[in-house]
């Protein structure tokens, strides 16, 4: 294999993978914090991508000026969503396994109740548009303006996070309850606060997620599946309650499936991504960074 081929091969993958980073890195705040399995964690990945397509039709506007708008209104829906169902959810429920096992089934009933709202609205032909998909080369590696873009705003805003976690007050919160949500709670952290906070943050950042990917693939309202699944991956790769180990193991994620859907079958993604899953499950079962 030649050098620009190899590069090209690992730039494809840290872009699925830096995608991935932002699903899953939502989505560890809520279950990694809250033990709140939300099931419908990609509808709202969907949802942000239509938003951004709207807004993109009808303004013909750079999507990146949505991308604000797409992950603030995302956070508003998780504080309402938080506040309507999964407080109470959280409040009623005697164990955290009973919580978890509940919050799955109303995750489903969400998954549902979203996907048949998006058909109804926009039906289920795949909707895009073409936004700086010229190529680009360097050295004889080709990608895409759009692409090169995502993988940008992806690393900003994967570290801001970090950042923000390490050095914010509310940042150092979120990681004691993250450590240990009891000791948390006896030093005086307010955990009725953080708690939708974090709900809403997790889908602020799905909904960014779904904007980005509206620039770079076609979307459809059955979109957000797979990316449910992947990020539970990914969470399960990287450890649950580990930020970084989100980042890492999505970036993981994304290059073993570059190369593996090179050298065998693109229709094999899923299998690889399963493959890994299972193997860092036997090896390291708490994940590669476990707190």
């Amino acid at each position: 294999m030649d050098l620009s081929l190899f590069t090209d091969i690992v730039v494809s993958g840290l872009i699925t993978g830096g995608i991935y980073a932002v699903v899953a890195i939502g989505l560890n705040l809520q279950y990694g914090l809250m033990h709140i399995m939300n099931m419908a964690h990609g509808e709202f990945l969907m949802l942000g991508a239509y938003l951004t397509y709207v807004l993109r039709t009808a303004t013909g506007a750079s999507p990146l000026w949505f991308l604000p708008v797409s992950s603030g209104a995302m956070f508003g829906l998780g504080i309402l969503l938080h506040r309507l169902v999964f407080r109470r959810l959280a409040e009623t429920s005697p164990t955290i396994e009973i919580l978890e096992e509940r919050s799955v089934l109303v995750g489903f009933g969400l998954m549902f109740i979203v996907q048949n709202l998006a058909l109804l609205i926009w039906g289920a032909d795949l909707r895009g548009y073409d936004y700086l998909a010229r190529p680009l080369e360097y050295r004889g590696v080709i990608v895409t303006a759009n692409r090169l873009l995502v993988f940008g705003v992806v690393v900003a805003t994967s570290a801001v996070l970090i950042v923000a976690l390490k050095t914010t007050l509310v940042g150092k919160a979120v990681r004691a309850m993250l450590d240990s949500p009891l000791g948390a709670a006896l030093v005086g952290i307010d955990t009725r606060k953080l708690h939708p906070l974090c709900f809403g943050l997790g889908l602020a950042l799905a909904g960014a997620a779904g904007s980005l990917l509206s620039m770079i693939y076609e979307i459809s309202p059955s979109m957000g599946e797979s990316y449910t699944v992947t990020g539970l991956i990914v969470i399960t790769l990287g450890g649950l309650g580990s930020v970084m180990g989100s980042l890492l193991g999505a970036l993981l994620l994304g290059l073993v499936e570059s190369f593996g859907t090179y050298y065998t079958n693109p229709s094999l993604q899923m299998l690889l991504s399963y493959g890994v899953f299972v193997l860092v499950l036997l090896i390291r079962p708490r994940g590669l960074l476990a707190r």
